[in-house]
């Protein structure tokens, strides 16, 4: 009889128990998945303060768990709940109890997190405290499948206090990246806070000021590397986009691989979303256009069924890469709308522009998900002009819900926009946006089988995460070879 593998997937979300962003999507689906591939599959988060503990049915199944700290020993109790027949532990400690997921803010020259203490600290805690949770259940995985800087430092846990301990001898780690620029960097000083011997902290001494960078740690410690695209996977070998990292990943390359990330396909489903005013399959594409009207009236825009609605959802921060949008698109024969928060110059942007051109541009900073939604099955092209996509999902929903993307030609927007779905641009700069989207609404005007061709296309396209779970699963074998 064949063994069933263990694999602990850690994180810092779960969509819908604790999400920010699209890490919590994935965590949230990826599980769902590779249930499928007869895997034993659990998650383990913090257990933070603002999980509302009445939405869940959570139960207290190991108290006063032991951490021993260089400092003193700290005790953390470890929760379980079961959702879409998904185990999740939750670590429960004083680190989580206030404040959102993550404390720090968006630095207003980089917009990459900062080096925050306070996240730091009680990642890297929570990093040894899983270790000691499953061992205190009995919880034996046979490979931690980390994702991001957040839990990279498991790594560095196993490769030194954890190196003689029987229990973690045979578990392998793979870490998923999900964004490089964020990484996780801190003074030395850190290590006296944790049980992490600096002598074996691998690469101290070759970053800036001997800071220790726990994305980087992870990257040289663990077992195998993955991005959220295979076309991601290979930009960060480049000295462009490898975050300041390209000599540490370099050394590693033969253990990188890129897998594209999936879509809950049920819950973005133009045929069941309860958020869109009309539901539409792709037999239907033409009843889109009750979405539009309705969405028009909504934000206070003409209410026209001809003229073409571009979207736009994103946060609003430097990756986005929103200075693309200039007032000249406003010349176009279309109109605009725009959903999001972020950094204050963005909004401030986008909500001058809307100002200046109330009938053709509108601007709505803030977060709504139902009007996201609304957006997908409304809007007849989705913008993503993106510095750097490591995987994207906006363009995936955009395609499920026959609105056709228009992107920059990085990351996980090259392994998902063509030709043949939508309109991929390579020069990053506005008047090149400008051009594909005079170019592209020329063919929505004027060759209506045409346009009708690539929302076919858009909308035929499997974006499941069934094949991304038999690709984990390649991995998670190779791992065990």
């Amino acid at each position: 009889m064949t063994k069933r593998l263990k694999i602990l997937l850690a994180a810092t979300e779960f969509t819908p128990i604790a999400k920010v962003g699209g890490l919590g999507d994935v965590i949230g689906a990826l599980p769902k998945a590779l249930l499928k591939q007869s895997l034993d599959v659990r998650v383990i988060i913090p257990f933070y303060g603002l999980i509302n503990r009445g939405d869940y049915k959570f139960k207290l199944i190991k108290s006063d768990i032991p951490i021993t700290t260089k400092i003193k020993v700290e005790r953390v109790n470890l929760w379980r709940t079961i959702f879409s027949g998904i185990t999740i532990y939750l670590i429960e400690h004083d680190f989580y109890k206030t404040g959102d997921i993550y404390s720090s803010k968006l630095d207003k020259a980089v917009e990459l997190y900062p080096n925050d203490l306070i996240d730091i600290e009680k990642f890297v805690f929570f990093s040894h405290a899983l270790l000691e949770s499953v061992k205190a259940i009995n919880f034996k995985p046979d490979i931690i499948h980390l994702n991001d800087w957040h839990t990279a430092a498991v790594t560095l846990f196993l490769k030194t206090a954890y190196r003689k301990n029987h229990f973690y001898k045979k578990v392998k780690t793979l870490l998923t990246i999900h964004n490089l620029a964020n990484q996780g960097i801190a003074k030395p000083k850190i290590i006296e806070l944790n049980q992490i011997n600096p002598s074996l902290a691998s690469i101290m001494a070759d970053l800036k000021d001997n800071d220790i960078n726990f994305l980087a740690e992870g990257i040289i410690n663990a077992d195998l590397i993955n991005t959220v695209s295979p076309t991601y996977a290979k930009e960060i070998l480049t000295t462009k986009n490898s975050a300041g990292l390209r000599k540490i990943l370099l050394k590693r390359k033969n253990d990188i691989s890129g897998i594209l990330n999936g879509l809950d396909v049920n819950y973005f489903n133009p045929q069941t979303d309860r958020f869109i005013k009309q539901k539409y399959s792709i037999n239907q594409p033409n009843l889109k256009i009750r979405n539009k009207t309705f969405l028009q009236k909504k934000v206070n825009l003409p209410q026209n069924e001809k003229v073409a609605l571009v979207g736009l959802v994103s946060r609003l921060v430097w990756q986005k890469g929103l200075e693309l949008i200039k007032k000249n698109l406003a010349e176009l024969n279309c109109q605009f709308i725009f959903l999001g928060t972020g950094n204050k110059k963005y909004e401030i942007q986008l909500k001058q522009l809307a100002k200046k051109y109330p009938k053709k541009v509108s601007a709505q900073i803030k977060f709504d998900e139902p009007l996201a939604h609304l957006i997908y099955a409304a809007a007849d092209i989705f913008l993503m002009p993106s510095r750097f996509e490591p995987c994207g999902l906006g363009q995936m929903i955009a395609m499920r819900y026959g609105t056709v993307p228009l992107v920059y030609a990085t990351g996980g927007l090259v392994d998902t926009v063509d030709e043949k779905v939508g309109f991929p641009f390579k020069n990053f700069s506005s008047n090149t946006l400008f051009i594909t989207l005079k170019r592209a609404l020329k063919i929505y005007y004027e060759k209506v089988k045409a346009w009708r061709w690539l929302q076919q296309n858009g909308m035929s396209q499997d974006f499941s995460w069934d094949k991304p779970a038999k690709e984990y699963l390649k991995l998670y074998k190779k791992l065990l070879v």
